[in-house]
């Protein structure tokens, strides 16, 4: 009876370490051939934005880094992901400053509340070009009250101010929270995912979109690279 009893005891808790196994996906993601050269942006035309940079930022559709990065790619788990219901308690923020978007793409779960910030001295209207949500368009005078929003269902929103002809960006509203947005060397990473098998999409504004089929066993982590092709203009 003992015996037994010690064998029950241990197959709970190897069956409790089972659950508690989880494992990461990362990689890279990098260009092939030669991205078109982004446009420096003129804000003379908005002295207060021009002034917070000395030296003259460019548009943010195509940004790359060394050995081929390219960044602000969205990669996610598109299919199999754990969580698929459970929305951050905490809201994503997007903020305008120096006349730019500041994240270029800001990712948020459905139904996440996004908080959009007016940093500079002037109006900003942001105008998030929705498909399948709500499409809407509010100004946002300098000292106002964030912009509080929150989106139902899975898209990729182009999002412009109608007063700021260069500021562009995108929000990318995902049904999971497994994603992250490629940095400065094309790097991502994906934790936290319990054995079983992913789809893995990775997102780019302009490059469209690219997958990947990954198995997660145990606590390991598994590379996936992604490569686009950079367009010819």
């Amino acid at each position: 009876m003992r015996a037994k009893q010690i064998l029950t005891a241990l197959l709970i808790l190897l069956a409790g370490q089972s659950l508690m196994l989880a494992g990461t996906i990362s990689g890279k993601v990098t260009y092939t051939g030669t991205p078109a050269k982004q446009k420096p942006i003129d804000m003379s035309g908005e002295p207060a934005c021009a002034r917070q940079h000395p030296t003259p930022v460019t548009n943010e559709t195509v940004v790359t880094g060394p050995d081929h990065a390219l960044e602000n790619v969205v990669v996610y788990v598109s299919s199999g992901a754990p969580d698929d219901g459970q929305v951050p308690a905490q809201a994503v923020t997007f903020e305008q400053k120096g006349c730019q978007y500041l994240p270029h793409v800001v990712v948020m779960h459905t139904d996440q509340e996004l908080k959009i910030l007016n940093s500079d001295q002037t109006t900003h209207n942001i105008h998030p070009q929705a498909k399948v949500n709500r499409e809407w368009n509010k100004s946002q005078p300098p000292g106002a009250p964030p912009i509080s929003e929150k989106y139902e269902k899975e898209e990729f929103i182009p999002v412009k101010c109608s007063v700021h002809p260069w500021m562009h960006g995108y929000f990318a509203v995902l049904r999971t929270s497994h994603y992250d947005v490629s940095k400065g060397g094309g790097i991502f990473k994906l934790p936290n995912l319990p054995p079983g098998k992913y789809t893995v999409t990775a997102w780019h504004e302009d490059y469209g979109l690219q997958t990947a089929d990954v198995t997660i066993a145990g606590d390991e982590t598994k590379n996936v690279n992604f490569a686009f092709q950079a367009k010819a203009y």
